[in-house]
């Protein structure tokens, strides 16, 4: 018979144990874990681990007895109650948080000295600032000058 446009997975379906079946230990589904055998390995880890724990502390694997390591990589626990937390104490900066911090308050100073005109920028702007100024005051009065010029034709003109 025809399984028609899409077929199943190659695992197959699934198969699920009605309750009866696991009941009577019919399932198709192997049973790996049973409570009775939990409890049992329960007890003997307990007594192992006991014995097993005091070995542990004195014993370590391979050249971690020979050659005794402080790896600067392995991170720390950083657990600190809060009672336990100094308030009066400062943390460091980090470097890049440190130039930044340095490279804002040059940039403060320097615009504070470019508003005062002490920087060679500021002058260069102020020269540029006052010849603009010249040039334009020249202008205007180039233009009153022919405007009175012109003014003074008509007047000539109508005489």
């Amino acid at each position: 018979m025809g399984r028609g446009k899409f077929k199943g997975k190659p695992t197959g379906r699934r198969q699920f144990s009605t309750p009866e079946e696991m009941l009577a230990g019919t399932s198709s589904r192997p049973r790996t874990f049973k409570k009775e055998e939990a409890e049992v390995v329960e007890d003997r880890s307990d007594e192992e681990s006991e014995v097993s724990s005091e070995d542990e502390s004195d014993r370590k694997k391979g050249t971690q007895s020979v050659i005794e390591i402080d790896n600067p990589n392995v991170a720390r626990p950083k657990t600190l109650k809060a009672r336990d937390a100094d308030m009066e104490k400062t943390t460091e900066l980090s470097r890049r948080e440190r130039e930044e911090i340095e490279k804002q308050r040059a940039h403060e100073r320097y615009m504070k000295l470019q508003e005062q005109g002490k920087t060679e920028q500021a002058r260069k702007d102020l020269e540029r600032l006052a010849l603009i100024r010249q040039q334009r005051a020249d202008a205007a009065k180039k233009r009153e000058e022919e405007k009175a010029a012109k003014d003074q034709k008509k007047i000539e003109a109508r005489k």
